[in-house]
């Protein structure tokens, strides 16, 4: 044995499972320690260290709702997620949205779900019953915890809370938005849901949950690459609209001017009637004139006979009328 360990052909195998080893070692190590590694560990590292950031500016802020109100302090962390101050922790919140959106879509969570709880059962139980009928003694029971594990009051109270500011920050979001507390999110929100209207026709349900992910994620990050140009394009609008509101505010202006100044002339007009009206009533009724004694000249009148008739003078003549013609009787045919 001793002759067969000292014969070069084991010396060889030594030296060749040796070098194998050296050379695997090598390799690990120029992968770990390589420039790939090293950048996959400072982009880990920064990652980790804009989550902390993120998570660290759940604040609430210091401007308060237009109702003088506090707001929640998920208002600041969205604020600071949509905002790309934070790049990899933004695309990292993005990216699982849409996976979740897909997921749930795609995937039959709750079906596996309840294949994973009894495979789980069927397993526990079967290394219980095996481990009692060989070994006299459960396999399941010795992997259990000396203690359940329970919650804390002070983590659920903590969950509790953080729902509690979520679903407020929500509802005052959407009041905000109902009343025109910002008109440009105002005016986003209604074409949001004006184009959703019709796209719901078309795309499905999870499509629209993705496209409104996307552009709620998008559009913040192109407004601050852009914001020069946004918002020159946006004060030269704003200007117009300003001019031309205030335009229409003086024509109105000057009609309702000449409106009121006419309704003042008629309503001077009318006054004037009505006053000369109401004096006409109350004045008091002409006195008759005082009678004098000088006699007045008493129209003459023309006295008009009557003119008659002559009376004639011959007899009037008397038409005889002719005698009718009598028919003559006939004698009966038989004698009375």
């Amino acid at each position: 044995m001793s002759d067969f360990a000292d014969s070069p052909v084991a010396v060889n195998g030594d030296a060749a499972a040796h070098d194998i080893k050296t050379n695997a070692s090598a390799a690990y190590d120029s992968i770990a320690n390589g420039p790939v590694a090293t950048k996959a560990k400072e982009q880990q590292e920064k990652a980790s260290a804009e989550l902390s950031d993120l998570a660290a500016s759940r604040q609430t802020p210091a401007t308060p709702a237009a109702t003088g109100q506090p707001l929640t302090h998920y208002h600041s962390f969205f604020s600071e997620l949509l905002s790309w101050k934070n790049p990899r922790a933004t695309g990292i919140a993005y990216a699982s949205i849409v996976s979740l959106i897909i997921a749930a879509r795609y995937l039959d969570v709750i079906r596996w779900a309840f294949k994973l709880s009894w495979i789980s059962l069927a397993v526990t139980v079967a290394a219980e019953a095996a481990g009692k009928l060989v070994l006299n003694k459960g396999l399941a029971s010795q992997l259990r915890p000396r203690r359940y594990y329970t919650v804390s009051r002070e983590t659920l109270d903590n969950l509790i809370g953080d729902v509690h500011e979520l679903v407020n920050f929500f509802v005052i979001e959407a009041q905000r938005i109902l009343f025109a507390e910002n008109i440009f999110a105002s005016a986003a929100a209604c074409a949001a849901a004006f184009f959703s209207y019709f796209l719901v026709k078309l795309v499905p349900y999870w499509g629209l949950a993705i496209i409104a992910t996307t552009i709620a994620f998008f559009v913040p990050l192109v407004y601050t690459t852009n914001q020069e140009l946004i918002d020159a394009h946006i004060k030269n609008a704003s200007d117009a609209i300003n001019a031309q509101t205030a335009q229409v505010r003086e024509l109105a202006q000057k009609q309702a001017d000449q409106i009121t100044t006419m309704g003042k002339q008629y309503a001077g007009d009318y006054s004037e009637k009505v006053q000369e009206m109401l004096r006409g009533r109350n004045a008091p009724a002409p006195a008759a004139a005082p009678a004098t004694s000088t006699p007045t000249a008493k129209p003459t009148v023309k006295e008009v006979v009557p003119v008659l008739p002559t009376a004639p003078t011959e007899e009037p003549v008397v038409e005889k009328i002719p005698e009718m013609p009598t028919a003559p009787e006939e004698e009966p045919l038989i004698a009375a």
